[in-house]
Parts: structure tokens; sequence; C-alpha cells
């Protein structure tokens, strides 16, 4: 049985009370993530050595009994403990060279956030916060499975979202070979966001929430710009850039998830070519590849494939699916990005993306039966019974 996690993601309708107690509480998470890496820069000056998990968590329980410092009392002691545990993982990953030394968290830049790891309950539209009590919500679906920690988070725009955290089990058992005839290949691009192996499905245009925005957001920073620093109408027009960011946002992940829901649904199996996303936006081509979200699609086919036992296959990225010709296997290296239409030498005409998704297809079908049948002869070795003598 293999693990895998699931996180439910709401948001939430807090009153102008719970707001505030859920602002203080992502205020002292704040202020014991910066009074722990003091700490520990203090302890590491003075022996050389990184201060103790347990002694940090030792001196803040000391902490709460010091009338200055007694405010603390009023969070939850889990929300607390965990700004030390992240505290303790982002030191690790800096000693093993994945990130870069701990940075105090700023009142002004960082967002209010915070994480509670038991005693989160939701239920008829209300998640039950300790402390707090229970706040509104917008479930748009029911928690079926045990809850092992909430977080807790308000993004740019004052809006506050609680995701929790679940997990649940699956027989790691090998995928049946798919029907060739159920299997759809896929080439994304920004002509066209998805072009499909089936010549008779339409593509898919790409949204371009972001360059549909522009606009909008041009005028909103420019109404920034001109506000004096400091002033209530520069914060209210911050604010207004936020929820126009947020809106942009919210569109994109709601294209992609039922686009991706759909395909999943819809089909015995997928073929999608891993593309080089760091390096596509880094070319002049940046903004329209960051707007379409191909890393975030490829994310969501991955898990969801999974969850539904479908095979989902990734052809490499150096695979010609573009220049070699879907009838004679030919490649066409004098091919270039302004050709949409070539004709091969074999006298087959082709839609560059069709004949790229046709192409993806084929090579994820030799990809699947070839896995099947390693995982075949691996579980045939695995119960071969042993010979006498």
């Amino acid at each position: 049985m293999a693990t895998h996690r699931k996180v439910f993601r709401f948001r939430m309708r807090p009153t102008p009370a719970q707001e505030a107690a859920l602002c203080r509480m992502a205020g002292a998470r704040r202020w014991v993530w910066n009074w722990g890496l003091a700490r520990w820069r203090a302890y590491y000056a003075e022996t050389g050595k990184s201060i103790p998990l347990a002694q940090l968590k030792a001196e803040l329980a000391a902490l709460k009994k010091q009338p200055e410092t007694a405010w603390l009392k009023e969070a939850h002691s889990q929300a607390l403990q965990e700004a030390l545990h992240d505290l303790h993982r982002a030191f690790g990953n800096f000693f093993e060279k994945r990130a870069r030394y701990p940075r105090f968290k700023s009142k002004r830049r960082d967002p209010l956030r915070f994480r509670i790891s038991q005693r989160v309950t939701v239920a008829d539209g209300k998640v039950f916060i300790p402390k707090i009590g229970e706040v509104a919500i917008r479930q748009s679906m029911p928690v079926d499975l045990p809850t092992k920690s909430a977080s807790f988070r308000r993004d740019g725009a004052g809006r506050w979202f609680v995701a929790l955290n679940t997990s649940f089990e699956m027989p790691d058992l090998p995928l049946p070979p798919p029907e060739p005839a159920l299997v759809m290949g896929l080439d994304l691009g920004l002509k066209d966001f998805v072009v499909f192996s089936d010549e008779g499905r339409d593509p898919i245009p790409p949204p371009k929430f972001y360059r549909k925005a522009q606009r909008k957001l041009r005028r909103a920073q420019k109404a920034v710009s001109r506000r004096q620093d400091g002033s209530n109408r520069k914060r209210k027009a911050r604010a207004a850039v936020a929820r126009i960011h947020a809106r942009t946002a919210d569109q994109r992940a709601d294209f992609l998830h039922k686009l991706t829901t759909d395909l999943v649904r819809d089909h015995g199996g997928l073929c999608i070519e891993d593309l080089s996303l760091k390096g596509l936006v880094r070319t002049k081509l940046a903004k329209s590849f960051s707007d379409a979200a191909c890393g975030e699609f490829r994310r969501q086919l991955e898990y969801k494939s999974l969850w539904n036992r479908k095979p989902l296959a990734v052809i490499g990225r150096f695979f010609p699916s573009t220049k070699t010709c879907n009838a004679c296997g030919r490649i066409n290296d004098a091919l270039t990005l302004k050709d949409r239409h070539w004709v091969c030498a074999c006298g087959a005409e082709h839609d560059r993306d069709l004949n790229a998704a046709k192409n993806i297809k084929d090579e994820g079908l030799r990809i699947l039966a070839a896995g099947y049948a390693e995982s075949q002869n691996a579980r045939g070795q695995h119960v071969r019974p042993a010979k006498a003598g």
C-alpha cells in the first residue's frame, strides 16, 4: 500500500472579530520565528553549535510565564511550536545547501499565516480553530478523510484560506495496459494551449488570463505610483492591484482544474511531453509561457492520473515530436518555428502541432507497453517458485 497526500482548500468567511484573532495568531507565529532565529544565532555565536529544537521549545514555554511575553498564551501552542519546526527545517535545508540562510520575517512583507497540527475539524460549512472557534467557509466538497494538519493563510487581496492536509492509501499495483484507442496524445503550445492527437477533436485555445487583465492591471499600478507613501489611499490602491492578481490566478486555476479533470476522466491514458520550463521562461516568450502555466497543468495531470489509476506517459524533451513525420518516420531537420504546416518527402502533409501530438501518442504507447512488460517480468520473477534440489 502506498500513502498519498491530499489537500482540501477552502476560502474562509471570518467575522471582524475572528479575522482580528487570526491576525493575532499569525503575528504570534511570526514573532516566535524571529525570536527563535535570534536565539539560534546567539547560541551559535556562544557555542559554535546549533541549538537543539527541544531546548527552543522549553525556552518558549518559559517565555509564556514571563509578564512581558504572557500575551503568547492567547495563541494556540501548536501554532507557535510549528513555527519552531519550520525554523529547524529551514536550517536543515541551509546546511544541506538546498536553500539560503533563514532570514527574519518582516511585518509588512511576510504574509499572515500559521499552521495547527491537531484539533482542526470541518463540518456543516464551518471550520473549528482552537482559540478562535467556528469560522464559516465556502465548502465546495466534503472532507471524507481524517485531517493531519491545517494551514491558514491570508493572500494579498485580504482573503483567508484554510488548507486541510490529509492522506490516504492506495494499492501499489501495476496498471493494466491501456487500449490504444482510449489513449490521447497532448501537445502543449502557445498558439493552441492543447492540441489532441485525435483529428476529430478541436484544439483548446489559450485562455491568456494575464494578457486580458493587463489593461486593468496597468491602470491600477499607475494609481499606486501616484499615491503618497504611507497614505490610506495608497494602501487601497495596492489592495486593488492584489485583487486583480488574485482574480487572474483564480481564473487560471479554475480553467486548469476543469480541463485536467475532464482529460483524466474521459480517456484511458494520456501522453505528454517533458518541456524544459526553466529554459522557456528565459526566452522572449516568457510572459506567455508563465501565463499558460504548463508546469501546473502537468502537475495536476500527474496526481489526478495516479488517483484515478490511469497511465500517464511523459515523453523525453529531446524526442523530435514536431520534426518527425508521423507517416514514414523521417525527421525534417530544416523545420523552423514559423513553419506551421509542412510537407514531408514522402508526400504527407502535416499540421505542425497535430503531427507532434500524434508522435507523442505513439511514443507514449511504446513507453507504456515497455513499462508494463517490465513490471510483469519483475512480478513473475518474484513469485516464481525455487527449483527443487
